[in-house]
């Protein structure tokens, strides 16, 4: 009962990228890139056990961006050819790779990842993907002329990757899809349809991350902007619910997201976010127990799942791991209350 995990990312170590940024730029080329990417993979799993979590990941340390690391192994994206535009319904802009030819995956993207953090930890191992809708979001679509058939034409290629990832031992395949929480008319009309393709015949456990984005400027003055409510979930969680995907992943600490809407996701996994990624204050155990008792009211405490509310990937690194560390004790502290004897 109430098992731990995060959302996906951890910080990078100072020896592999520059600490504290986004699109941390790598320290090393080559064959130390690639052996000190592993070596920060190690790192990342041993802190989150012993922090306590529960399900763990590789916390993304061989990717330098959660979309970009999948894109790098796919055939018919340009990286040369970039084009400036504005993603997440021009939130912020960004310089995108453009989509010249028919996609298809130069090989085993995140393979070796995988198996580098399977050999490493008993524990469950999640592995995180960008979802469709987000991945055609960040790029500019120089051959389609049209972003559905382009975005099942990645959900194939996730399709194909997950399975790959499956068949190595991972445990739960997420999807990270923040577009959800901008295109919410899309998401009903052709984004879980798409989220179906990539997730099709995988023989694990499968989960979609829809956050209101990590703790980067951008993203905190847009939030800054959604008024004292937060119902965007509102909009999406009733075709959610009626899934094939099992776990819905989601931002409630220090959020304006009504607690009562998770009611709407019945049936689902619910990973509550118990810890504030745009925060530097180290949440108290308590703190997180009072977010994890109040998603209890409303989601079946054996279908609660306490986790980050994003990835960690900007944050000070002594900071993420106080802030893992305090999600497990909290996770621990309604565990104990949960199985105290009644008076």
């Amino acid at each position: 009962m109430l098992e731990t995990t995060i959302a996906g990312s951890l910080p990078k170590p100072s020896w592999l990228a520059e600490p504290r940024k986004l699109w941390a730029p790598w320290r090393l080329e080559g064959d130390e890139l690639t052996e000190a990417k592993r070596d920060a993979t190690l790192v990342a799993l041993k802190l989150q056990e012993d922090a306590g979590i529960d399900i763990v990941t590789d916390g993304e340390q061989s990717r330098q961006h959660f979309v970009h690391g999948f894109l790098e192994g796919v055939e018919g994206v340009d990286f040369g050819r970039r084009v400036r535009m504005g993603i997440r319904d021009n939130r912020y802009e960004a310089d995108v790779p453009t989509v010249t030819a028919p996609l298809r995956r130069r090989r085993a993207v995140h393979a070796s990842e995988a198996l580098i953090a399977r050999g490493h930890t008993a524990k469950q191992l999640k592995f995180t993907l960008p979802g469709p809708m987000t991945i055609i979001d960040t790029l500019a679509d120089g051959y389609y002329g049209d972003r559905v058939a382009m975005a099942m034409a990645f959900a194939d290629l996730l399709n194909e990757e997950a399975r790959e990832l499956v068949a190595l031992g991972i445990d739960v395949i997420q999807f990270d899809e923040p577009a959800f929480n901008v295109y919410l008319g899309e998401v009903v009309t052709w984004g879980i349809d798409a989220l179906h393709r990539a997730a099709d015949g995988l023989r694990c456990k499968t989960a979609v991350h829809i956050c209101y984005g990590y703790g980067i400027p951008a993203n905190i003055e847009w939030k800054m902007g959604l008024g004292a409510e937060w119902r965007q979930y509102e909009r999406i969680f009733p075709a959610l619910a009626a899934s094939n995907i099992d776990q819905v992943s989601l931002e409630c600490a220090n959020s304006h997201v009504p607690i009562e809407l998770l009611e709407l996701l019945a049936g689902k996994d619910v990973l509550v976010g118990a810890i504030d990624v745009a925060s530097a204050t180290v949440e108290t155990p308590e703190q997180v127990a009072k977010v994890i008792e109040q998603a209890m009211q409303f989601v079946p405490a054996e279908r609660l799942y306490p986790c980050t509310n994003c990835g960690m990937a900007p944050l000070d690194r002594t900071l993420a791991n106080q802030k893992l560390i305090s999600l497990a004790a909290g996770a621990a502290l309604v565990r104990g209350h949960a199985h105290a004897p009644t008076p």
